[in-house]
């Protein structure tokens, strides 16, 4: 056999490096009648992607990042983070997961006006337990990936709209999680200031950076590499923009 050809063999059958995998899971809520909110979602996520959950209001895109982010338990089905199934954790375990593993950008940023720009990065980690002088040359790191090491000592008040999202960005990247998710990161921006922003997610990513997007945005998800549709509490596409 070839070299060439047992060269592709041989990436074909090397192991996927999977972030986050889900199998089958669901979320129903209340019980007079249940309202099922997920409905059997699965699919994976590979170290390095940059990919978006896309779907209009209701389809259960929120339930999605709440369950993948942690924040929710399923209730079926099982979903792993770095190959760690969250279902075998406490609630203790599984915060120091969550903390050391994923990264979140809200719409509505979430930084602490009265701290600085760096004292907001630096938040990142405090719950994964990392001394003040390891947090802050962390911060250090971060602010200078996004573009903001001049604003360092600023308090938010001072930013405009894309330079908090900036900061909330870096604080998201700070601990170097497994995942970032951005909810709707571009939505409280303006159109130059939203493209600034996906710009800047597509450096980040060229880094090696692993970001899910969940966006309502069509034409926003097809700048993306990836994008998976959610309809109804299921993942109705799966699809891939071809390499430029």
């Amino acid at each position: 056999m070839s070299g060439s050809a047992q060269t592709g063999r041989d990436a074909e059958d090397a192991p996927r490096d999977l972030v986050l995998e889900l199998d089958g899971v669901t979320k129903t809520y209340g019980h007079q009648p249940p309202v099922p909110a997920l409905r059997g979602v699965s699919f994976a996520v590979e170290r390095g992607e940059l990919a978006a959950i896309v779907g209009p209001s209701g389809s259960g895109k929120s339930t999605l990042l709440h369950v993948v982010g942690t924040l929710e338990r399923p209730s079926a089905g099982r979903v792993r983070i770095g190959g760690v199934d969250v279902a075998a954790l406490d609630d203790r375990a599984l915060s120091r997961l969550r903390a050391r593993e994923i990264g979140f950008v809200f719409q509505q940023f979430f930084l602490a006006e009265h701290a600085t720009v760096r004292e907001n990065v630096a938040d990142g980690l405090l719950y994964a337990g990392a001394p003040v002088a390891e947090r802050f040359a962390s911060a250090d790191v971060a602010l200078e990936q996004v573009g903001l090491s001049h604003r360092a000592g600023f308090r938010p008040g001072k930013l405009s709209g894309g330079e908090r999202q900036r900061v909330a960005i870096a604080r998201a990247l700070v601990g170097r999680p497994a995942i970032v998710l951005a909810d709707e990161p571009t939505g409280n921006l303006d159109s130059a200031t939203g493209a600034a922003i996906m710009e800047l997610l597509h450096e980040l990513h060229a880094g090696g950076a692993t970001i899910l997007m969940i966006t309502h945005d069509a034409a926003l998800a097809e700048q993306l590499p990836r994008q998976l549709r959610v309809l109804d509490g299921r993942i109705v596409a799966d699809t891939r923009r071809a390499a430029a």
